[in-house]
């Protein structure tokens, strides 16, 4: 992921995390395929994710093009996460208005 970064997160401090709704949007799901990878994960924490949701490689998340199959709804407009509590570590790291939601919400023209 940190190869798709662009820009700087040192403009951070002025955006205010607080106007973003994950549960309205989803853009961050529904990005990149290489996005919901598993990395440093047990093997207790992997067994619990659903295997019809994890990729054929076991590197991941399953996904459709380029959306999570654990997201549900339709991104922009009401979104959640099938498995929210169970979710990879790399989902946790994507947080309301940071530069990875803002690339995410900037490929799918959400403001």
């Amino acid at each position: 992921m940190a190869g798709r970064l662009r820009g700087s997160r040192g403009n951070m401090s002025s955006i205010d995390p607080g106007r973003f709704d994950c549960q309205s949007c989803g853009a961050c799901c529904s990005y990149s395929a290489e996005w919901p990878r598993f990395s440093t994960e047990t093997d207790e924490e992997l067994d619990r994710i659903p295997p019809e949701l994890v990729a054929a490689d076991l590197s991941g998340m399953r996904c459709e093009n380029d959306r999570c199959c654990a997201l549900t709804g339709k991104v922009g407009e009401g979104t959640a996460c099938g498995i929210y509590l169970l979710r990879p570590h790399v989902c946790h790291t994507c947080q309301p208005g940071d530069e990875e939601c803002l690339m995410a919400r900037a490929a799918w023209g959400l403001a």
